[in-house]
């Protein structure tokens, strides 16, 4: 199999006019530099480093509510449409909503699963005859750690987690927790967890900013999440300079779950560059996952996503990656191209 067009190839997504060859196993053989006719943008697919879609029942429920008043266990709005809903209605939704991003071009997203072992079962369910790659990083038990992907902790301040992160090292899986989202007291003791990666951090203080850059621990950020709940922006210049930023969506409840809408509003907030951002959107979120793409490179699988650099929205773009990153839709595309 062979892909034509400008292939933003490796960390830098340099811009590179060729095409390139898919061998049998689905693997990128090689990325050949030639004068070709095609118009397409060739990028690696997306990985959506956080996400809640178990409240796919629940779009745009809640307006105005606080984020406590939204999320927060056991009473939550969401948690109480959780209760209602059936076990059909919960996979049913969980699925569109991973259509839709299989659609859009996300070969993978990081779900914080709700709903012990019977969630990760549910999750399971509703990706079964689809090819993104629904990793669920668990809550509620050991077991559910251990039936998923690795551990999603809510925040420290909610629970001690030593237990489960006891238990997720020695079952070599990821182990991720929500720290600093409305305040920075959970800040410290999510980071004395030695986690594999935080979310949000919309509220460090320098001392915060001195130990996530001593641990490099990876942080996903929810740019328009944070901004519908009103809890602020992440300093995400003082981040980036610190360790490896990811991009995630979050709530569904909240957001739709494109990768596109999130890399153009972080753009337009941030001083972050377009190179910056479309890696948060790739191979950083692969990264904390240990998945073998987010790169386009020799070796790596070929999951990958074309643009049609001549539709009425790219058409005279003088930097693609700019344009992937600020301007490009799921309207663009032209092939999602998940060949393992």
């Amino acid at each position: 199999m062979e892909l034509t067009g400008t292939i933003l190839r490796g960390r830098a997504f340099e811009p590179v006019e060729g095409r390139i060859v898919i061998d049998e196993d689905g693997r990128i053989d090689a990325i050949e530099e030639a004068s070709v006719h095609s118009t397409d943008i060739v990028l690696p697919a997306f990985v959506n480093a956080h996400t809640h879609i178990g409240d796919s029942i629940a779009k745009e429920a809640g307006g105005g509510l606080s984020l406590e008043e939204l999320v927060a266990p056991p009473d939550g709005l969401k948690h109480r449409l959780l209760r209602d809903a059936s076990h059909e209605e919960l996979v049913s939704a969980m699925t569109r909503s991973l259509q839709y991003m299989q659609a859009s071009g996300t070969a993978a997203c990081l779900d914080f699963r709700e709903g012990d072992v019977p969630g990760v079962e549910m999750l399971r369910a509703a990706a079964s005859d689809l090819e993104i790659d629904a990793l669920a990083f668990a809550r509620g038990s050991i077991d559910a750690m251990e039936a998923g992907d690795g551990f999603g902790a809510s925040g420290a301040n909610d629970a001690t987690f030593d237990r489960e992160r006891t238990a997720t090292r020695r079952a070599g899986k990821p182990f991720g927790i929500h720290a600093g989202e409305v305040d920075e007291s959970d800040i410290n003791p999510a980071l004395d967890l030695d986690p594999d990666f935080l979310v949000h951090v919309v509220h460090p203080q320098p001392v915060h900013l001195e130990r996530i850059a001593d641990s490099q621990v990876p942080i996903v950020v929810c740019p328009r999440s944070n901004l519908v709940t009103n809890v602020g922006l992440s300093p995400y210049t003082e981040l980036s300079e610190r360790t490896t930023l990811a991009l995630g969506t979050d709530n569904v409840m909240l957001n739709s779950p494109s990768m596109f809408r999130e890399m153009e509003f972080l753009a337009k907030l941030s001083d972050l560059s377009a190179t910056d951002i479309l890696r948060m959107a790739t191979i950083n979120g692969a990264e904390i996952a240990d998945l073998e793409y987010g790169l386009i490179e020799p070796g790596r699988a070929a999951r990958l996503l074309v643009l049609d650099g001549d539709s009425h929205n790219l058409a005279g773009a003088r930097d693609p990656v700019r344009a992937v990153v600020r301007r490009a839709s799921a309207d663009d595309i032209t092939d999602v191209v998940f060949a393992t």
